[in-house]
């Protein structure tokens, strides 16, 4: 398979969510297919070429937060010439429907991943448990998951409270405890932040050799939209892609966070929180002079009041 940019336009930004899904068909009809699995998930995919990005996405969140409202991967269909395979669920999912688990069968049954040379599965919170979970699909891949969960079967994360309602969903079957389904995957990457503790929970539990814990303090839940505000997330992907993303270059993409001030006024709030308001002055003084967020300003002058008190 050559690798061949698509050429093809989505008109999804402001279409209503029936509009969005007939253009998602509609393009996957003509350049792949199409397939609706169960009542709550569908699989699109579209043929380019010997890269296969395979993403793992809400469709609310798509519409919402990326880029044109399309699927993640359409981009690189169009610039990059890789194949994408979108898996979308129509509410919260962790994908653990009988629907797309027969799907993934099929797919290995069919030999599907084996036409490609690289693979990356990515996904975010339930989308990063299922591109690690159903990446056993695809020996060889590279995964990349952003705060992933393990699993929501009580036996074995009952500490986590969140996602009581999730937890009827049977995780005890095929491409159930995601950490046992990433022995034969290439290279596993395991983003999250530390300070959010259920979630270096989850993170700790992926313990294989070639798994790659990525520490990413304060940098919150959404760890997809962030690494998009960042400007990171195409290189990211890239570099997961051609083999050559590692600790190191993880760690100097995250660099970029210095330039944010979401992840500044979330430093300054823990040095407050922590006890130390010397560093947290001098940091607020360092961006003041950098951003024009009001946050900065406000808070010196709150040093101020405080001091002359």
């Amino acid at each position: 398979m050559d690798d061949k940019q698509l050429v093809f336009e989505t008109n999804l930004t402001k279409a209503s969510k029936n509009a969005w899904l007939a253009q998602i068909d509609e393009i996957c009809d003509e350049f792949g297919f199409f397939e609706q699995l169960g009542k709550s998930h569908c699989a699109g995919f579209l043929e380019a070429g010997n890269n296969l990005l395979v993403t793992f996405e809400n469709i609310q969140d798509v519409r919402d937060n990326n880029a044109l409202a399309e699927p993640r991967g359409f981009a690189y269909v169009r610039h990059e010439g890789w194949s994408h395979l979108a898996i979308l669920s129509y509410e919260e999912s962790w994908f653990r429907d009988d629907a797309v688990i027969d799907f993934f069968d099929r797919m290995s049954d069919d030999a599907f991943f084996e036409d490609f040379e690289n693979i990356v599965f990515y996904g975010a919170g339930g989308g990063g448990y299922a591109a690690t979970a159903y990446s056993v699909a695809a020996p060889g891949a590279t995964v990349l998951a952003l705060r992933p969960q393990a699993t929501l079967e009580v036996a074995h994360t009952g500490w986590d409270t969140r996602y009581r309602k999730y937890r009827r969903q049977d995780f005890t079957g095929r491409y159930g405890y995601a950490p046992d389904m990433i022995d034969g995957a290439r290279d596993v990457f395991i983003a999250f932040d530390p300070y959010r503790r259920l979630d270096a929970g989850h993170a700790a539990l992926f313990r294989k050799p070639h798994v790659t814990l990525v520490r990413c303090p304060l940098l919150g839940a959404e760890l997809d939209q962030t690494f998009d505000r960042l400007g990171i997330s195409d290189i990211m992907l890239k570099l997961a892609m051609s083999g050559d993303l590692d600790a190191k270059r993880f760690a100097q993409l995250l660099r970029a966070r210095r330039y944010d001030d979401k992840y500044a006024m979330c430093l300054i709030s823990r040095m407050l929180k922590i006890g130390r308001p010397r560093t947290a002055q001098m940091l607020c003084a360092y961006k003041q002079t950098r951003s024009t967020n009001p946050f900065y300003s406000r808070t010196l002058a709150a040093f101020a009041l405080k001091k002359s008190a």
